[in-house]
C-alpha cells in the first residue's frame, strides 16, 4: 500500500502499469475524504459541500509539509473526467428541483431581483479584478465578474426550509430569483466563452456579436425547454414498453446527456444542456413509468449516482486550491475583495423587492455562491487565450475562498434577518391600541 501511495492518481504504482489501478485508489481517497469532510462540516452546522472542499484543500496542500504522494490526483485526466460528469449531473439535479411552471409563477419581482443580482456582482467583480490584477487581460476581469453572478439555490433553500419560511413572500422571491439567477448565470457564461473564443480566433467581437451569443444561449434554453416538453413524454412512453429494470433512471440520463451534447454542439457549456434537461423532466411526464418501476421519484433514483460523482468534483476543486498563495498579501486581498463584492452585489437585489417584503432578508438569501461559483471557476481553469489560462491557480484559489466565505456567512445571517422580521411582527401585533 505504501508503494501505491507514491503514485496515487498517477499513471500507476508499485510497478503496476494498469492506469485503472491508480484511478481506483484515487477514488477511494477522494470518497473517504469527502465523507469525513462532509461529516465535520455538518457537525458544525455547515453544508456538506464545504467539508468536501475543505478535505480537498487539505489533501492538495500536504506538499507544504513535505507529503507529495497525493499530488497526482489533481492532474489525473480520468479523475477529472469523472468530476466533469459529476458537474453535468449536479446541474441536471438543480434543474430537476425547479420546473418551468414554478419559474413562471415567481412573477416580476423575482425576475427583477435576479437581474439586479446578476448585473451588480458582475460589474463589481470586474472592477475588483481590474483594480487588483492590473496585468491580467480583460477576459480575466470579465470571467471573474461572471463567477460572482449565480446564487446557490440549494444552500438558501435548506435554511428557509429549516425556518419554515419557504412559503413566506421572502422565501418565494429568494428561491424563484435564485433559479432565474442560475439561468442568467449560464447565459453570461456562454457569452463570456463566446467572446474568448472569438479572441482565440484572432478576431475582435462587437456588441452586436455579443448580443447574438447571448441570444444564442437564451434561444437554446428556450428551444430545449419547448422541444423537450414535447419530446420527453413521448420518449418515456416508448421506455414504458420496454422490459427490464432501471428504465426510468436510464431514460432520464439519456435525455440529460443528449441535451448536454446538444449544448456543446451549439457552442455552449454542456452544463447548460443538463440544466435545461432537468427543467423539462416534470414528474407528470414519467409518472406512469415511475409507477411501473416501483413508484420511485427520479430524484431518489439519481441520488446514488450523484452521491458518487458529485463529491469527486468538490474534492477535486479543493485539491486545486493553492494555499501557499495566501502567504502573499495580494492574493489574500483579492479573496477578501471578491467576497465583499459578492456580498454587496447581491444586496442590489433589494431594489427589485416590492413594499411589505423584508428586503434585507432577500439580499442575504441571494449571497451564497456554492456549487455554481465553483463550476464557473473550474471552467475558467480550462479556458485559454493565446495559450494562457485566463485563471491561474492563485486566482482560482481566491475565487474558491470567496465561495466558501459567502456560503458560510449566509445561514446564520439569514436566520438572524428572518427572525428579526418575526420579532418586529410580534411587537407590532401586541402593541396596545
Amino acid at each position: 500500500m505504501t508503494a501505491w501511495l507514491l503514485e496515487v492518481g498517477g499513471g500507476g504504482g508499485g510497478g503496476a502499469t494498469d492506469p485503472v489501478a491508480s484511478v481506483l485508489l484515487a477514488l477511494a481517497v477522494i470518497l473517504v475524504a469527502s465523507k469525513v469532510g462532509g461529516d465535520a462540516a455538518m457537525r458544525l452546522g455547515q453544508p456538506a459541500v464545504l467539508g468536501e472542499l475543505g478535505a480537498g484543500m487539505l489533501l492538495g496542500n500536504l506538499g507544504l509539509v513535505g507529503f507529495h504522494r497525493l499530488e497526482g490526483i489533481r492532474v489525473n485526466p480520468h479523475v477529472n473526467m469523472l468530476a466533469e460528469l459529476g458537474v453535468v449531473l449536479l446541474l441536471f439535479e438543480v434543474g430537476l428541483a425547479s420546473t418551468v411552471r414554478e419559474m413562471a409563477k415567481v412573477g416580476v419581482s423575482a425576475t427583477l431581483v435576479a437581474l439586479l443580482g446578476v448585473i451588480a456582482p458582475l460589474l463589481l467583480g470586474w472592477g475588483v479584478s481590474a483594480a487588483l490584477l492590473p496585468s491580467a487581460s480583460i477576459y480575466t476581469h470579465v470571467f471573474i465578474g461572471s463567477a460572482l453572478t449565480a446564487t446557490s439555490v440549494g444552500i438558501t433553500a435548506r435554511v428557509l426550509r429549516d425556518l419554515k419560511k419557504s412559503e413566506a413572500p421572502e422565501g418565494r422571491i429568494i428561491l424563484g430569483a435564485a433559479v432565474i439567477d442560475d439561468v442568467l448565470g449560464l447565459v453570461v457564461l456562454a457569452a463570456v466563452a463566446g467572446i474568448i473564443g472569438a479572441a482565440n480566433s484572432g478576431g475582435s467581437i462587437s456588441f452586436l456579436e455579443i448580443g447574438i451569443i447571448v441570444g444564442k444561449a437564451g434561444g437554446f434554453l428556450v428551444t430545449a425547454v419547448l422541444l423537450g416538453g414535447f419530446l420527453t413524454p413521448r420518449l418515456f412512453r416508448v421506455a414504458f414498453r420496454l422490459r427490464g429494470s432501471g428504465l426510468l433512471i436510464v431514460s432520464a440520463l439519456v435525455i440529460c446527456f443528449l441535451f448536454s451534447y446538444a449544448a456543446s454542439e451549439a457552442g455552449l457549456a454542456p452544463i447548460v444542456g443538463a440544466f435545461a434537461a432537468g427543467l423539462v423532466l416534470e414528474p407528470v411526464h414519467y409518472q406512469r413509468l415511475a409507477g411501473d418501476q416501483g413508484d420511485f421519484q427520479l430524484e431518489d433514483l439519481l441520488a446514488p449516482v450523484t452521491a458518487f460523482l458529485v463529491p469527486i468534483f468538490f474534492v477535486l476543486m479543493g485539491l486545486r486550491v493553492d494555499l501557499s498563495g495566501f502567504g502573499h498579501l495580494d492574493i489574500v486581498a483579492l479573496a477578501l475583495a471578491l467576497t465583499a463584492a459578492a456580498i454587496l452585489g447581491k444586496q442590489a437585489c433589494a431594489l427589485g423587492v416590492g413594499k411589505g417584503i423584508d428586503r434585507l432578508s432577500v439580499g442575504i438569501g441571494m449571497i451564497p455562491r456554492g456549487e455554481v461559483g465553483l463550476i464557473f471557476a473550474n471552467i475558467g481553469l480550462g479556458i485559454r487565450v493565446a495559450g494562457t489560462p485566463i485563471l491561474d491557480r492563485s486566482t482560482f484559489s481566491a475565487i474558491v475562498i470567496m465561495v466558501i466565505l459567502t456560503t458560510v456567512v449566509t445561514p446564520p445571517a439569514l436566520r438572524w434577518s428572518l427572525s428579526r422580521g418575526a420579532r418586529r411582527e410580534r411587537r407590532i401585533r401586541f402593541q396596545p391600541g
